[in-house]
């Protein structure tokens, strides 16, 4: 067993299943492409379930990856113990129809032993008790001793109806020294001694609904061995993340700590949460994903945020996430160059939503922190779940963050509560997965297998090859019936890069059918989606194909122009600026882009004026195909987080603009017309987003504002070129109004104040005023509060106030009070609870509202009662 770095076993593993004529692929990026059902990429097979499925035709049927994984489903051990991870590489075997388990275990046991050397006589394997093929083949051809084949039940891979099958993991024994010490220590115990390095997934069957097992015409393998765990025995490491694949970081963030792994063990969990958690955040963003509330953001911005609250724990106060990626794109160099290349933007990301959790977290955890120091007091085990929410909306803690802190100190969150005050969040979920669910579903695409389909934009007939509905391939469709179509040829755009789908109508001998869409399948085969308008269609009918060019000419007119408004971004913002995403329609584009502030109208003037000057040059938009590094090395602009082939179409405009590209676009510049920038808005953590129309899109719009212009003039009685003025003249008026009204509520308040101070009552040697007052909003409220606590000198002050059927509180207490046990936060929360509503704060202000106004009595009476009970 020789030493091996994590990039020397990442590549002798693929350099070995090359010389085994599998394709070797890149590792697709974390975002699953056309899978609703997949958050992230959480195994080396998950690209490829089509091809397993048998509904798609995979290029090669040996395939052999290092996939880029993520999973988060028991977070909470990571740290805790030596091989939890979140990101984790899996390397993989993958055969399709092709080789089966006396390939798979011959060449897995030879690459093991031959190649990286692990001791023969320290290796172990499971299998499925049932599976006799696979013992004889481990016993016979491998002669590995029958004590050392362990039969486990759980040895049988299957996630609901479809392809599934036994599976043989194969386990290294670390010595006695790494185990539990229990007699009865062997494969499967969970101590450390016997580690999984590689499980091999026989998919021989297909299960259906009811349970029942078919044996499959074609066999796949599908393996998965953990690149970390190999290297954790190769480097003779207790852990993965002592491995070079890990460590770097953990010396990192101990350095900035000033702590010493191995000293402690909450420190040590910490620096493995950071080293972990520093891994995943740079290569999820390098993939695309971005912080948010929702999806994979969501994952994204957990993860960021348990790393910076480990940070803390360890007593670092500043930002320092942002250093990691250093490290990060120093281990995968050259596994993962992109993560170098978009470093600078990495980093953008990171900081800003860090230094955003930085700015909360100290007051969030002291706000926690008083809470469980409350319920130690009082006895109780479960954290109310409108504080976990209001931890999370308004200090930015994931639920999860709030359960492990609390499980820190043996206590429990009431998550019913949590999720019912995330009702608008979960809707928001429930729209999107409604919107997972209406996506097309394929059929069993693999008659396909023989068909050669080309795509020609000049076509104008074509044979139909297949038709589906439903999921369910048919031989004819009829009158108003929803279908899929392939075609031979196509000229339709398929739907990617942004840009939508070409529209159209096929005609054939017997009817025709309106096509709403085209779409792409992974290996690039394009379909049609669309209505039976009139009459029948059939598969082997010859079509007319009809394009709606109108339309398209509109989407290339946008198209461009978002090339175009790429580049003047560039030039006008920085250099940082990337697409991170884009809507391209016959209506209008919508372009997302990486940058860490709203654009000034200076900027969008500056912009919208760069790209209509590239529109009047009337320059030629050139369309050219050549190798990708040969595109690289012309300066062309990728999509940021895209899958791009050997052979790629670069779209040029001049020296302004050079992206790669698929999609519709103009001959020259001059058939866009106009360019028009109408929105400019945040979307998310250092993302912004523009909306622009084109050529007749730009001049209904121009139109429309020059309406909008006369009737607010018309309604102002002035001409548009006075309306200005008019605006001024009238703004002066309602200075004046204003100033009136404010001088009327002073007087009001003044009265308000005169009458609480006129019943003061005093509870326990303490003057309290409490009372019901006018105030529109609560800055009126606490500005009250302000003036009849400075005129008591000495006490409490409880107001509230009702507007629109809701009712605000508000309390305050001088510091000589709070020093006998008084505490407004505690006060103004039981108050609200009576009235249906919530809130706290400090010891001497806090506010809180709620939504029954008709209980403010009541909600005002137990102001009193808890002022009671909190003197000493």
């Amino acid at each position: 067993m020789n030493y091996m770095t994590g990039s020397e076993l990442r590549k002798k593993f693929l350099e070995f299943f090359a010389s085994k004529d599998h394709l070797i692929l890149p590792s697709y990026p974390l975002i699953p492409e056309d899978d609703p059902t997949l958050l992230l990429i959480g195994a080396g097979m998950a690209p490829f379930k089509p091809f397993f499925t048998g509904k798609m035709k995979p290029p090669r049927v040996r395939i052999s990856t290092s996939q880029k994984c993520v999973r988060t489903g028991d977070i909470e051990n990571v740290g805790r113990t030596a091989r939890h991870h979140t990101f984790f590489e899996m390397l993989g075997n993958f055969s399709f129809g092709d080789y089966f388990k006396k390939e798979a275990i011959a060449w897995a046991w030879e690459f093991l032993t031959e190649h990286i050397y692990l001791p023969k006589d320290k290796l172990w394997v499971t299998i499925h008790p049932k599976d006799e093929e696979a013992f004889e083949i481990w016993k016979n051809d491998i002669g590995l001793p029958a004590e050392r084949i362990i039969r486990l039940e759980d040895n049988f891979w299957e996630i609901g109806p479809g392809p599934c099958g036994p599976c043989s993991e194969i386990y290294i024994d670390l010595g006695e020294a790494r185990g539990c010490g229990n007699e009865d220590c062997g494969v499967g115990c969970n101590c450390d001694r016997f580690l999984e390095i590689w499980n091999l997934v026989f998919t021989q069957y297909d299960r259906d609904e009811a349970g029942n097992y078919t044996p499959l015409a074609k066999k796949n393998i599908d393996t998965g061995a953990g690149l970390e765990r190999i290297a954790s025995v190769l480097q003779n490491k207790k852990s993965n993340f002592e491995t070079d694949l890990l460590f770097p970081i953990i010396e990192h963030t101990a350095k900035v700590a000033g702590v010493t792994y191995g000293q402690s063990a909450k420190t040590d969990i910490s620096l493995k949460v950071i080293a972990d958690h520093g891994r995943s955040m740079a290569v999820m963003i390098g993939d695309g994903i971005l912080p948010s509330n929702e999806g994979r953001g969501y994952v994204l911005r957990r993860i960021l945020r348990r790393a910076v609250r480990h940070g803390r724990l360890m007593g670092i106060e500043k930002t320092f996430l942002v250093d990691i990626v250093d490290v990060v794109a120093a281990i995968f160099a050259e596994a993962y160059p992109d993560i170098t290349d978009k470093k600078e933007y990495i980093k953008k990301v990171i900081r800003q939503e860090e230094e955003r959790f930085q700015t909360t977290l100290a007051q969030g955890m002291e706000l926690l922190n008083g809470h469980i120091a409350d319920m130690v007091k009082k006895g109780n085990k479960t954290l109310d779940g409108t504080i976990a929410f209001q931890l999370y909306d308004t200090f930015g803690f994931p639920w999860e963050l709030t359960l492990e802190i609390l499980l820190e100190h043996d206590l429990e969150l009431d998550k019913v509560g949590f999720d019912q005050a995330m009702g608008i969040q979960r809707e928001r979920a429930r729209a999107a997965r409604q919107d997972n669910e209406d996506k097309i579903v394929l059929p069993d695409l693999s008659r396909l297998s023989g068909e050669k389909l080309s795509h020609d934009f000049s076509a104008t007939n074509a044979k139909v090859v297949l038709l589906w509905e439903d999921g369910n391939l048919i031989e004819a469709a009829h009158d108003d019936e929803e279908i899929g179509v392939i075609l031979s040829v196509t000229p339709f755009y398929a739907e990617g890069g942004g840009q939508i789908g070409d529209t159209g109508v096929l005609t054939g001998p017997m009817g025709k059918v309106q096509i709403a869409t085209a779409k792409k399948l992974p290996d690039g085969t394009i379909y049609h989606w669309g209505q039976v308008i009139e009459g029948s269609l059939k598969t082997g009918d010859i079509v007319a194909v009809e394009v709606d060019e109108t339309r398209r000419g509109s989407t290339a007119r946008n198209h461009t122009a978002t090339h175009l408004l790429q580049a003047a971004l560039r030039s006008v913002l920085g250099e940082h600026v990337n697409q991170a995403g884009s809507m391209v329609t016959p209506e209008r584009l919508r372009f997302d882009f990486t940058h860490f502030a709203p654009v000034t109208q200076e900027q969008l003037t500056e912009i919208e004026k760069i790209v209509n000057r590239q529109i009047l040059k009337n320059s030629q938009v050139q369309k050219q195909e050549m190798p990708q590094e040969e595109a690289k090395r012309l300066g062309a602009t990728a999509l940021f987080g895209e899958k791009y082939g050997d052979i790629v179409r670069v779209v040029l405009v001049d020296d302004f603009s050079k992206e790669l590209c698929g999609g519709v676009h103009v001959s020259n510049t001059g058939e866009i017309g106009v360019f028009k920038i109408v929105a400019e808005a945040g979307i998310g953590s250092g993302v912004r987003r523009i909306e622009a129309v084109t050529g007749f899109g730009a001049l209904e719009y121009i139109k429309e504002r020059e309406n909008t212009l006369q009737q607010a003039a018309h309604a102002l009685k002035t001409r548009p070129e006075e309306l200005l003025n008019r605006i001024d003249s009238l703004q002066g008026g309602i200075k004046e109004l204003e100033q009136e009204l404010a001088a009327i509520k002073t007087k009001l308040a003044k009265g308000d104040v005169e009458e609480l101070l006129s019943r003061v009552e005093t509870i326990q040697g303490i003057k309290v005023a409490v009372g019901v007052v006018a105030a529109n909003d609560m800055d009126a409220l606490r500005s009250i509060a302000d003036m009849v606590r400075d005129r008591l000198v000495s006490g409490v002050v409880g107001i509230g106030a009702v507007n629109h059927d809701k009712v605000n509180f508000v309390v305050m207490a001088t510091k000589d009070v709070v020093a006998k046990g008084v505490h407004a936060g505690n006060i103004v929360k039981e108050a609200a609870k009576v009235a249906g509503g919530g809130g706290g704060g400090r010891p001497d202000m806090a506010q809180a509202g709620a939504k029954q106004a008709d209980k403010i009595g009541e909600s005002l009476e137990t102001m009193k009662n808890v002022i009671r009970q909190q003197i000493k």
